[in-house]
């Protein structure tokens, strides 16, 4: 298996690729919904991204799809597609649409110190303590301080969304912090390219799923023949789900799961210039404080595991891949 090395700056470098990655992809596909809707969005993007992918694991791997995963690391990253890309994005679309990309990206603040519980649960792994404790405090403050902000640039109409936005918004945060447990369970002697191809796959099955269900094929159609939504949609899938998580896979190889979040959680204060430009939102000094604030109570939240030399891989780890020898 490969250990992750301490110094080698590949984690930490990757990390900063998947927080600037992400910023992008969030304000591409912030575009995108609003012209061919966040549902059909997600269906779209996802066949883009592993298209992307295929390609690119033709030429990095020798093969353009993920026929060696196995059974057992196939299981924990369907489930790890199933929940982070499902419905996680699902609802985290659902709030761009209804609050834009800034506020739901704080409230995405919140999907560290819940992989941290869900590592702790899956993994044995990332236990929390008194400082731990703290940060995650510190996380929840700097979100509620953002999010229940009156700001001036809102219409009065905005604020019913608000409630339900910030819900939704959560609902991300919570399946892309479990998605990232399961699927470190699944990745850690696993191609992270190919590893995201087997998330991205089970996200195309539970989507098709609910299309069915709900009969939203037709809207899928009418989405594919807006030629700036699917423009939007496509360099959101690049930036997203193809280089944003293949580079978060990766760095959760080469350096600790702390570092990964903490790095890939300053998505919030990356996004802020970009808001005031584009979307020409009037962002305030207690806004930036409280972006920084949730960013900051995830770098203490890792900061004890961030200090440490990389440990050996979790006991649950180990035997899954005892099993597969």
């Amino acid at each position: 298996m490969e250990g992750a090395q301490a110094g080698s700056g590949i984690g930490e470098l990757a990390a900063l690729g998947t927080a600037f990655c992400w910023t992008l992809s969030s304000l591409f596909f912030t575009a995108s919904a609003k012209r061919i809707g966040s549902l059909a969005l997600n269906f779209i993007r996802l066949v883009q991204a592993f298209f992307c992918l295929s390609i690119f694991c033709f030429f990095w791997r020798g093969m353009a799809l993920p026929i060696d995963v196995g059974a057992t690391r196939a299981q924990w990253l369907f489930w790890s597609g199933m929940v982070g890309f499902v419905f996680g994005d699902l609802c985290l679309f659902r709030a761009f649409v209804l609050v834009g990309p800034r506020i739901s990206m704080v409230l995405m603040a919140l999907a560290p110190p819940i992989a941290a519980l869900s590592a702790w649960t899956l993994l044995d792994d990332d236990r929390l303590n008194v400082l731990g404790w703290l940060g995650m405090a510190l996380t929840m403050a700097g979100v509620v301080w953002v999010v229940f902000e009156r700001q001036a640039s809102l219409e009065e109409k905005d604020h019913s969304h608000l409630k339900k936005g910030a819900l939704l918004a959560f609902g991300g945060a919570v399946g892309q912090g479990l998605g990232a447990a399961l699927g470190k369970r699944g990745t850690l002697d696993y191609d992270p390219f190919a590893a995201t191809q087997v998330r991205i796959l089970a996200g195309l099955v539970g989507f098709t799923v609910i299309f069915f269900v709900v009969r939203w094929w037709p809207k899928v159609w009418e989405g594919l023949k807006h030629p700036s939504g699917m423009g939007y949609s496509f360099l959101g899938a690049v930036f997203g789900p193809f280089l944003g998580v293949s580079l978060f896979m990766l760095s959760l190889k080469h350096t600790q799961t702390g570092v990964t979040s903490t790095i890939a959680a300053t998505v919030p204060v990356l996004i802020l210039p970009f808001v005031i430009l584009i979307h020409k939102e009037r962002v305030s000094f207690r806004a930036i404080f409280g972006a920084v604030l949730a960013v900051a109570g995830v770098a203490l939240l890792y900061l004890p595991n961030a200090l440490h030399t990389p440990q050996d891989p979790p006991a649950a780890v180990k035997a899954d891949s005892a099993a597969r020898e």
